[in-house]
């Protein structure tokens, strides 16, 4: 847990921010390159990943990255006859990545980056006005 008047707090709980937004931003990324990947090799289509972002302590604290999990919904099954991976009925199994809703989070956690940097900037400026007043 941070002290109240810890004055490098400020600091770590963005800086915490930043990188934990950074790797959100790596699993979407990969999420829409793949979209279209319906063989990673192991038979199976791409499956979507998840960054799952956790307080690094409790009370004022940063946030880190938990865990990357896969999605479990199911792969979308597309008509798609004559690709090596149609099935008889000529349905090809797709990753279960949704763009608009990748889209949509990469949105967010750009955002939440922006913020992040933000704060930074501010602190910044905050150490510089302190420093002007103690010349």
């Amino acid at each position: 847990m941070r002290v109240e008047g810890d004055m490098f707090g400020t600091l770590d709980v963005a800086i915490s921010g930043l990188k934990a937004n950074r790797k959100q931003m790596d699993v979407i990324t990969s999420n829409v390159v793949n979209a279209q990947t319906t063989d990673t090799g192991q038979g199976e289509p791409y499956r979507r990943l998840e960054a799952v972002l956790k307080a690094t302590n409790e009370g004022v604290s940063g946030v880190e990255v938990a865990d990357i999990v896969a999605d479990p919904s199911e792969f979308q099954r597309v008509l798609k006859p004559g690709h090596p991976q149609a099935d008889a009925q000529g349905y090809v199994r797709m990753p279960n990545v949704n763009l608009p809703r990748e889209l949509i989070q990469m949105n967010q956690a750009t955002r939440a980056y922006e913020a992040n940097a933000s704060i930074l900037r501010r602190y910044q400026r905050m150490v510089d006005a302190s420093l002007a007043l103690l010349r």
